[in-house]
Formats: structure tokens, C-alpha cells, sequence
């Protein structure tokens, strides 16, 4: 057998620590933040140490042209170093706006002769919009930190991988390598690029590389914060660059940018409390599922503790509650700075049960006539992936991206590092609530998620890279753990789906985020693991069945969980590193 396959059919042990510990991709990383947990920073400081590290050791996935969003769970001050204490779930929205001057009709000047069209392509300089990572860094650092640890503290080890050198993991290799010819494409008047090595090609396994540019960006970050991006040299050099491919991004833009502590959005489940970031974040996908579910077996349709784990039923129950959360995501996940978004009167039970009644379990729900529901008003309220957690018994559950590989691909040639292209989920069809416009949040992917118990304790930090698939990895790691039982890593190691749009089909509805539901058909793609009976009777159901094989498997992502045990009066945490990933969960001692 290749090692390739061996590497996905391995299976890993949970491991456990009674004082904190990192689950990260990329074991450099890990090691970035148990360092900064040593110098007695918290799990705050060591999240925000882990992915500066992993900008520069995962650039395919992650960098510091990119957004990020947390989840900080906070004991009590009297609660600290308790095992069942019991504290707040809070969040950071780090992601950037449109440029303000921006509109549809300069994405379709620019594209397509001035005719409309549906969405931004991804290697548009329009996908480009102000990066937030870094002020959500810095933002996350002042309002949730440690204090025992310097901005400068925090940043340092990732300046020194940068500047001395890493040898790069074998996923991170491949994956940086199937981005070559696009980074080709996007800068071909770039005289250094750090990402295109001798003889213009990526980096093997194992190899040595350094990126002196973007090392000289975090100490420039290092020295004087946030603004050194958003209001000096770095703003400049992101401007000169966007500009030169006719982008409408301007200084206000950058200097106007802030990040935004959010109230996190909750549902109840199965006698635990499932936390998400707030739209514009699509971690309501995964909240209107699990809801969906819940009422199903609520109702009597479904018996979650009967079905068996990756059955075609179980597997078709949750294929549709994904389906129907995304076409309710469609409509409603959007910046809710430029529209009232009713959260509550969707999460509530009887927008639930309407939706409910769309499930049948002898086939599968109608793309071309299925839409959004629209919730009773009386029920109205005022994504690389990491988690961390401390001796204090605290988590910080964080995820920082570019979106695709290198994102739009578009090199910042002076401080070496790429933009994102997290603006291609806007649509351009104006009147709907997440059409471009400027100022404006896009639809965004990356969704950090947490797990407390009905006493408000820490049950789990999780989450899971990858996209569109990362509401519906939720889904199935929140049932993998809290129904049928599993460890962090079995769930990690468990065989997942994912959805997708039919990209060979030429309808688009033009709504939404370019995701699962975009087309009329949506296409379940599974890692061979289930097995193929159960793969026909998926078919049967009338599902578009595509099976994931060997590498093919980073389709459903990497994740991350690390989950506190119940061990009486003494905290320990339990932590699983995804096998599709280069990484591992890595106790602190």
C-alpha cells in the first residue's frame, strides 16, 4: 500500500493533559504555542501565537492577509483551576469590509464587459477585501489576555520561523505545491516571490525555507501593533498592489477597519449548549441542523439514540437538516450592520418544526423548487483551525484562513505574504441581503465552535477547516461525541461528509454564498470509510454520491477538538488531532 493511503487509514490515540493543551495542524505550531503557554500566557496568548505561526509554516491556508474569528471560554474568576467550573462563552469577529467605494458594476466592468454576472471569481482583485487577522490578533490580545505576555512575546517565535527557516510538513508541502501555477498566474511581474522556490517550483517534504519579507512584517507588527497594518507601510504596499489591478480599496478602508467582540449564537442540544459566531459567520448552518435534528426526534420522526452511526438513514437525516440550514443561510447569513437578522425566530422551535415537515425519509428534498423559510416575527430578537486550552481550565477555539489555497493568490511582494479572497462570497445580484456592497462583510466560512454543558462549564473547544464543509463537519463532531459517545480523535477519525455544488451545472440561483446550495443539485462527497452499501442506498435516496479516496480527503477538512473529561475535582483534557492534517494534539506540562 502507498504511504499515502496508509496515512488515512492510520488512527491516532487521545491524548490527555491535567493542565492545558494545543491541537493545531502543524506540530511547529503546537510547539509556538506551549511556549507561550510556559511563559504563563493564556490560552488566549497561545491561540494568537499558534496562528502567526502557522502563517508562516501553512501558507496555503493561512496567513496574515486573511481574517480570523475565536471563541474565548472564560471562568469566573472564583471558578479558575476548577474542573467543573463554570464560566461565559464570548466572541471576536475578526473579518474585513468591502472597499466603501466598491459596487457590482465594477466587478462586472472588469469581467465582463460591464453585463452582469452572479459572483466575484476567486482570483479577482475584487475578492480582496481588508484583511482582519492582524487587528483580531491584537484586538483579541488586549481584551482577553494574560497580561504575563507581550504582544511582541507572542509574535516572536513566528519571526524567528520565518527569518532562521522550518522544514515544511508533508500536507503543507503538497498543498503549497497545487498552488504554484496560480501564484504564477496572479504575479508575474513579481521579482521575489518567497512561495515560488529555485527552478519555480514548491517545496518537497521535509524541505528548508525561510520568508525573510513576511519576518520583517510581524517585527514591524511586533513594534507598534495593529496600526503598523492598517495605517502605515503595510497598508501602503497592500493599497499599491490592489490598486495596480484597478481595486477600489483606500486608506479609509484600511484605517477605518476594527474588529468586533460579538455575543455568540446558541443552541440547546441534547443537554449541552452548542456555541457559533454570529452572521456573518455561517456557524448558523450548523445550529439550524442540530435544530432540525432535535426536532425530528423531538417529533418521533427519528430516534438519534437508535440510528446508527454513518447508516444511510442516519447519514440522509443529517444530509437534509445541512441542506435546509444552507438554504436559510442563503438568505439570511449576511453583515448584520446593513440588515436585521432574525437569529432568535430561527433558532427557535417553531420556525423548527416548519422546516421540519420538509424532511422525508424516503427521498431526498427538491433542489429546484426547495428555498429559505421565513421565520413568525413574533419570535423577533432585539477558517487554518485551532483550539488551545490552560492550567486555568479555559479554551480559546480559533481559526484564521485565506480561504483558498493562498487565497486570491495576489502577492504582497514587499512583506511576502498573500491577500485573501473571502469577497467571492458576495453575490452580485443587488436587493439581496448578501450582495456586495461597499463597507459590507461577505458571507464568510471560517467558524471557530464550543461545547459547554448545561451547568455552563467547558465541555469541548472544536472545529474543523475546510469551507463550506465546516458547519457540517460541526454537525457531525457535536453527534460523533455528545450522542454516540466517541473521544475527540475517534470522532476525528470517523469517516465525515461534506457538501457541495454541482460545478457542472450551469444554474446558479444566484443567492447566497457560492455553497452547497448554489446549484439545484447538491453533491454529497464521502470518504470511502462507510462503505459502498451504504453509498448505494444514499443513491437510492436519490443523494449525487461522490466517494473520497487518498488525498482526496482533505475535502472534508482537518479538525481539531480538545474536550475537558470528567475526573472529579481534578481538571484533565482530552484532545484529538485530525489524521488528515500534518499535526497533533500536544499535552502542556
Amino acid at each position: 500500500m502507498s504511504s499515502e493511503f496508509l496515512k488515512f487509514v492510520s488512527r491516532r490515540s487521545t491524548v490527555y493533559s491535567h493542565k492545558g493543551m494545543v491541537a493545531s495542524t502543524q506540530p511547529l505550531a503546537n510547539s509556538v504555542g506551549l511556549k507561550i503557554l510556559n511563559m504563563g500566557g493564556n490560552c488566549v496568548d497561545a491561540a494568537i501565537a499558534v496562528s502567526a505561526a502557522l502563517c508562516v509554516s501553512e501558507p496555503a491556508s493561512t496567513g496574515i492577509g486573511g481574517d480570523c474569528f475565536a471563541l474565548y471560554f472564560k471562568l469566573d474568576d472564583k471558578q479558575k483551576n476548577k474542573a467543573a467550573g463554570s464560566g461565559k462563552v464570548l466572541g471576536l469577529n475578526g473579518c474585513g469590509r468591502a472597499a466603501k467605494a466598491v459596487t457590482p458594476q465594477d466587478v462586472w466592468n472588469e469581467h465582463n464587459d460591464g453585463h452582469p454576472m452572479s459572483r466575484i471569481p476567486y482570483t479577482s482583485a475584487f475578492s480582496v477585501t481588508v484583511p482582519g487577522a492582524i487587528a483580531g490578533w491584537y484586538d483579541a490580545f488586549e481584551t482577553w489576555g494574560s497580561g504575563n505576555v507581550s504582544f511582541a512575546d507572542i509574535l516572536q517565535p513566528a519571526v524567528t520561523l520565518a527569518e532562521e527557516g522550518f522544514p515544511v510538513s508533508e500536507l503543507s508541502a503538497k498543498a503549497w505545491r497545487n498552488s504554484i501555477a496560480k501564484l504564477k498566474k496572479q504575479n508575474p511581474d513579481a521579482k521575489v516571490n518567497p512561495f515560488i522556490l529555485e527552478g519555480e517550483r514548491g517545496p518537497n517534504e521535509g524541505e528548508f525555507v525561510k520568508n525573510l519579507p513576511v519576518a520583517e512584517c510581524l517585527k514591524l507588527i511586533s513594534r507598534e501593533g495593529k496600526k503598523a497594518f492598517y495605517e502605515g507601510p503595510v497598508a501602503e504596499a497592500i493599497l499599491e498592489t490592489t490598486s495596480k489591478r484597478n481595486h477600489k480599496l483606500a486608506k479609509e478602508d484600511f484605517k477605518n477597519h476594527t474588529s468586533t467582540i460579538v455575543e455568540p449564537i446558541k443552541l440547546d442540544f441534547q443537554d449541552h449548549k452548542v456555541w457559533e459566531i454570529p452572521p456573518n459567520g455561517h456557524g448558523l448552518v450548523a445550529l439550524l441542523a442540530l435544530g432540525l435534528i432535535q426536532e425530528l426526534h423531538n417529533e418521533g420522526k427519528i430516534n438519534l439514540r437508535e440510528l446508527k452511526h454513518n447508516s444511510p438513514e442516519y447519514l440522509h437525516v443529517l444530509i437534509e437538516a445541512c441542506k435546509l440550514g444552507f438554504h436559510d443561510s442563503d438568505e439570511y447569513v449576511t453583515d448584520p450592520t446593513f440588515k436585521e437578522l432574525p437569529v432568535t425566530a430561527l433558532l427557535h422551535p417553531h420556525y423548527l418544526k416548519t422546516r421540519a415537515k420538509h424532511f422525508d425519509k424516503s427521498k431526498i428534498i427538491d433542489g429546484e423548487t426547495m428555498t429559505h423559510g421565513v421565520p413568525d416575527p413574533k419570535y423577533k430578537s432585539d477558517t487554518v483551525y485551532f483550539s488551545v486550552t490552560d492550567s486555568n481550565g479555559e479554551a480559546c477555539s480559533f481559526i484564521n484562513s485565506v480561504y483558498e489555497g493562498f487565497g486570491s493568490g495576489i502577492l504582497v511582494e514587499k512583506y511576502g505574504f498573500c491577500l485573501h479572497n473571502r469577497g467571492s462570497n458576495f453575490n452580485l445580484t443587488p436587493g439581496l441581503s448578501n450582495c456586495l456592497e461597499g463597507g459590507k462583510r461577505p458571507y464568510h466560512t471560517i467558524i471557530p465552535g464550543m461545547i459547554t454543558n448545561k451547568d455552563d462549564s467547558l465541555y469541548a473547544a472544536f472545529g474543523n477547516m475546510g469551507g463550506f464543509a465546516q458547519p457540517v463537519c460541526h454537525v457531525q463532531h457535536v453527534l460523533n461525541m455528545v450522542v454516540f459517545g466517541m473521544t475527540p480523535q475517534q470522532s476525528l477519525d470517523s469517516p465525515r461528509f461534506v457538501l457541495n455544488s454541482d460545478n457542472d451545472n450551469p444554474k446558479d440561483r444566484g443567492r447566497g454564498a457560492d455553497g452547497p446550495v448554489r446549484t439545484p443539485v447538491t453533491i454529497v462527497q464521502i470518504e470511502e470509510g462507510v462503505g459502498e452499501e451504504t453509498i448505494q442506498q444514499l443513491k437510492h435516496l436519490g443523494h449525487t454520491v461522490e466517494v473520497l479516496k487518498g488525498y482526496a480527503r482533505q475535502t472534508v477538512g482537518r479538525g481539531q477538538i480538545i474536550r475537558k473529561e470528567s475526573c472529579g475535582e481534578q481538571l484533565v483534557f482530552a484532545g484529538g488531532s485530525d489524521m488528515r492534517g500534518d499535526g497533533a494534539a500536544v499535552p502542556f506540562v
